[in-house]
């Protein structure tokens, strides 16, 4: 059951939201029920342990957490995240999301390289994008907000510098179409 532990915490740590049983349980590729009993150890140590993460769980979710008693100094540290200037990297994810959304996360990680979960909850804390989950592919779709096209002074992301010319550019479909290479 250790290894079943470490898979659920990697996930609820990447997860910028709560992960039904059922859907851990699917990704891991166990039980529900082995699922809901490491989830439940994993609650009683992570109280045990005093630390500064805890796993809470909400009927059949689970999700990660700062502790309670972090919360003022948490609630200061996204207050500076969400008004300060946009790092290079969420500017690129921006930027991505504007000319090609709606967009899956997948393709956003695909197109640079790298997982943008982080990246993409603080562009969501910051009201600049939103999310839409799409339940038929089990994926979540990122575009821009109505409050992101109004602080640019734009009516509409059409509005946007080249926004034909680089929203149909198909060099990015073709390299998302090629299979993935695994190294």
């Amino acid at each position: 059951m250790g290894n079943i532990k470490s898979q659920i915490e990697s996930l609820l740590f990447i997860s910028a939201k709560a992960m039904t049983l059922k859907s851990l349980a699917d990704l891991i590729e166990v039980s529900v029920d082995e699922i809901e009993v490491s989830g439940e150890e994993m609650i009683a140590a992570y109280k045990e342990n005093g630390g500064g993460m805890q796993i809470i769980r909400n009927g059949n979710s689970l999700q990660m957490v700062s502790a309670p008693e972090n919360a003022k100094l948490i609630q200061d540290f996204i207050k500076d995240e969400t008004t300060g200037e946009l790092s290079r990297p969420s500017l690129e994810t921006l930027t991505i999301i504007a000319y090609r959304g709606p967009i899956a996360k997948l393709d956003i990680d695909r197109i640079r390289g790298i997982n943008c979960s982080l990246i993409l909850r603080n562009l969501l804390l910051r009201g600049l994008i939103e999310a839409k989950p799409d339940k038929a592919k089990h994926e979540t779709y990122y575009a821009v907000t109505l409050d992101f096209v109004r602080f640019l002074g734009l009516n509409d992301v059409k509005d946007l510098p080249d926004y034909e010319r680089l929203s149909k550019d198909d060099t990015i479909d073709r390299m998302l179409d090629q299979p993935e290479v695994s190294v």
